[in-house]
Parts: C-alpha cells; sequence; structure tokens
C-alpha cells in the first residue's frame, strides 16, 4: 500500500499543472473484447502517441498556428478578385442640382449597366505585415516544438503508468506465494494440535496470519486492477477493455553519462526549450511589427474590366494606381502596442530562464533518485535472499518442534517487508529512468533502451 502511494505521487508529479493534466486521459477507440488483450510496452506507447489526449490537442494546437501564419502572411501577398455586375438605373438629374439644362430631360431612364472586372491589391512595402509574418513564423515553430514535446511527455507518463502496473503485478505474485506458505503452515500446525505436539495458539496464530496475507492479496488484486484501467486510459482503449501485460520488471544499468554531459544534451533535444525559445523571438518580432506601424507603407491597387450597356456593347477600362500612407497622428495606439509587446518579451525571456534552470534541476533530481533506487533495489535484493533463508529455517525449526510457528510467523512477515522493498525500490528505479529520459529529452526515442537496454 505504501509503495501504491508513492507511484501515485510520481505520476502525479510527472502531470502536475493544469496544462499537464491532460495526458491522463485519452480519445478511446475501437470496442471492447471479452478477451484480454496482451500488452506490450511498446504497444502501450505507440497507442499512447496516437490516442492521448495530450498529443492529440497539441496537434490541433499545430494546426491553428498554421493557420494563424497562412492569414498573417496574406497581409504580404497580392489579392485578386474578379466580379460581374448588371443593373438598371434611372436618374433624376433635379435631385443631383442640375435643373433646366436646355436639351436634356430632367429624368435620365432607365438605362442598363453592364460591368465584368478584375481588381488586384498587392503591398509593395509593409514593415508591419514584414514582421508580423516572421512572428507568426516563429509561433508555429513553437507550436510544432509543444507537439514534440508533448510526446515526450506521453511517453513518459505511459512509461509510468506501465512500470506501475507491473509492480503490482509482481505484488500479487509475491503475496500469493505468502498465502500459499501461509495455507501450508495452518496446515502444519493443526496437524500438529491434532498430534498433540502444538498448543492451540499455534492454530489460531497460524489462522490470523493466513487472513492478514489474504486481506493483502485482495487489496494488490484491487490495486493492480486500478492500474490497469489507469494505463487504459492514458492509451486511449475502450471502456472495459481487459489487459494482460506482456513485459517484465525491467532491470538493467542507465545509459553511462555525466550530470554535465546530460545537462548540455538537454538544452539541445528537450523540445519545451526550443518551443520557449520560439515563443522568445516570435514576441520580439510582434514587439519590431507594433514599432513598424509609424513607417509609411506603399501598396498598388488597380483593376481592369470592361463597362457598357451590355456585354455585347462594352468597352474595356483599366485603373493602376500606387499609393503610400503615412501615419501621422494615431492617438497613442502605437505607443501602447509597443509597451504591450515589450511586457510580453520580458514574460517570455523570463520563462525561458526558469525553463533553462528547471532542466538542470530535473536532470539533477533524476540522476538522485537513479542513484539512491539502484543502490536501493541491490540491498534489498540481498534482503529477500537473506529473509527466505530466515522462513526456511524457522520452518524447519518448526516441523523439528524446537520453536513455535511465532518465529515462522515472524520470518514470513520479514520476507514479505523484504518483498515490498525490493519491488518499491525496483519500480522507482525505472521510473528514475524514465524521468531521466524525459529531463534530457527525446524520450520517446531513447525510453527503450532506458528501461530495457536495447
Amino acid at each position: 500500500m505504501k509503495f501504491a502511494i508513492t507511484i501515485l505521487l510520481l505520476v502525479a508529479a510527472i502531470v502536475s499543472g493544469q496544462t499537464r493534466a491532460v495526458f491522463m486521459g485519452s480519445v478511446p477507440t475501437g470496442k471492447a473484447t471479452s478477451e484480454a488483450l496482451p500488452l506490450s510496452f511498446a504497444d502501450a506507447i505507440d497507442r499512447g502517441l496516437k490516442q492521448n489526449l495530450g498529443t492529440l490537442l497539441a496537434r490541433q494546437a499545430g494546426r491553428a498556428a498554421e493557420g494563424e501564419r497562412l492569414q498573417v502572411r496574406s497581409g504580404l501577398l497580392p489579392h485578386l478578385t474578379a466580379g460581374l455586375v448588371e443593373s438598371a438605373q434611372q436618374v433624376d438629374l433635379q435631385a443631383f442640382g442640375f435643373q433646366g439644362l436646355p436639351g436634356i430631360p430632367t429624368v435620365i431612364g432607365p438605362f442598363s449597366t453592364f460591368d465584368a472586372r478584375a481588381r488586384l491589391s498587392a503591398p509593395i512595402l509593409n514593415f508591419g505585415a514584414i514582421y508580423g509574418t516572421r512572428g507568426s513564423s516563429e509561433n508555429q515553430k513553437a507550436a510544432d516544438a509543444a507537439y514534440r514535446d508533448a510526446r515526450d511527455t506521453v511517453v513518459q507518463v505511459v512509461a509510468a503508468l506501465y512500470l506501475q502496473a507491473l509492480s503490482g503485478q509482481s505484488r500479487i505474485d509475491a503475496v500469493r506465494a505468502q498465502v500459499a506458505t501461509a495455507e501450508t503452515l495452518h496446515r502444519q500446525a493443526s496437524d500438529f494440535r491434532s498430534a498433540g505436539t502444538a498448543p492451540a495458539i499455534d492454530v489460531l496464530r497460524a489462522k490470523v496470519e493466513l487472513d492478514a496475507q489474504q486481506q493483502r492479496l485482495i487489496f494488490f488484486e484491487n490495486e493492480f486492477e486500478k492500474q490497469k484501467l489507469a494505463l487504459g486510459r492514458a492509451i486511449g482503449l475502450p471502456d472495459g477493455q481487459p489487459l494482460r501485460l506482456t513485459d517484465q520488471v525491467p532491470y538493467t544499468p542507465a545509459p553511462v553519462r555525466t550530470v554535465e554531459e546530460a545537462i548540455a544534451q538537454a538544452s539541445e533535444s528537450r523540445m519545451d526549450y526550443q518551443s520557449a525559445q520560439a515563443r522568445l523571438r516570435a514576441a520580439e518580432y510582434r514587439r519590431r511589427a507594433a514599432a513598424a506601424e509609424r513607417l509609411p507603407s506603399v501598396a498598388f491597387n488597380g483593376d481592369y474590366g470592361a463597362i457598357g450597356l451590355s456585354p455585347t456593347s462594352s468597352h474595356g477600362t483599366v485603373t493602376a494606381a500606387v499609393g503610400v500612407s503615412i501615419p501621422i497622428f494615431q492617438g497613442g495606439r502605437v505607443q501602447g502596442e509597443v509597451l504591450a509587446a515589450d511586457a510580453a518579451i520580458e514574460q517570455q525571456r523570463a520563462e525561458l530562464e526558469d525553463l533553462r534552470g528547471r532542466m538542470a534541476y530535473e536532470v539533477r533530481t533524476a540522476f538522485l533518485d537513479l542513484t539512491a533506487a539502484g543502490r536501493q533495489a541491490d540491498v534489498a535484493k540481498e534482503a529477500v535472499d537473506l529473509a527466505g533463508q530466515q522462513v526456511t529455517q524457522a520452518r524447519d525449526r518448526f516441523a523439528a518442534g524446537v520453536t513455535s510457528n511465532l518465529e515462522v510467523i515472524q520470518a514470513q512477515e520479514a520476507l514479505a517487508a523484504a518483498n515490498e522493498n525490493y519491488i518499491s525500490s525496483l519500480a522507482s528505479y525505472n521510473i528514475a529512468k524514465a524521468a531521466l529520459a524525459r529531463a534530457i529529452g527525446g524520450a520517446e526515442g531513447r525510453i527503450r533502451a532506458f528501461l530495457w537496454g536495447t
């Protein structure tokens, strides 16, 4: 139970924050079957990358950034439109101030007008649009990097959940062995009681131990089912789909590298860091675009078409003009936009510096956890072997009538604690390796090597 709480805290730390809560959800696909689905670690990662809510939302955010970039870029490109108009009119000249013109009636028409025309407008020089387009391109780069960072986060989350479920499975196997041992001890105590060689308290003590181990088995079986539900929820399995984990708990040495090497690699590989850098560049371009609103802009406008009383009696006409727009007074709007852009730059710069420090912190923390958990796993493995020998010797002493079964039960409890410590430390070791892969960056490509060494 203690380790289950620890794992939940570790997973919660991985997805802490409102922006990362989505990585525990998914969009389920397919229909549930009654047969247990065999699920390897690689299958879980692949399903998570496809169906996890975090990656799906990040992908759509990237598409939205691309759409914004196309919209902003349109301010630098020519706009061509075409239209066809046919109208009927009757004009009262008196309404326009023309009265008593010799030989001209006051009311003209009705008459028809036909006009088919193409219009072209194109910017020639617009610094605001130029910088705005560059800023939107950086925003798209930031969104693309954020999507790849989301995939790394999914890999870490799914890996933690899969490892949690593997630990739950190991826990059940260990407790089942302890239940079997407790059953044997209870039968042995009952036989000795029937033979008059053991007191009744030995039978009672053995039954209490058996009940306690059965209660632990029920608890861990329930925890294992919930762990599989959490895993299925994160990778998009349909509701009610049973799972069967096919991989075993890995225990291989972590890749050899120094903390400084890992931190340097993180600066190059972490997609959230690259995304933050792109957001800073985008903010700088927005500031330049805002300041460019004070500069003149040059644009071309023209049209060509045919106009007349009808399509058969029309004549071509053309208009071409180049205009210069010079801002003179804009009521402080540009100054306000520049001020807001400056504030955004400082915010992005502060976030980038914080992320740089956080990357180093995450790498160093992962190294510390990895070292400590590895040492704990080695010690716990030796403790399991010693506790197993203790159980064997205590049972032999009880069978020989040298001692009561209290010594056996105490040895069993020591073995149960040793098994729990080993499973906990091994899971912590593997989760620390997954955290290190995420902290360095590129977890999607290196998580298997970090955990299984292949």
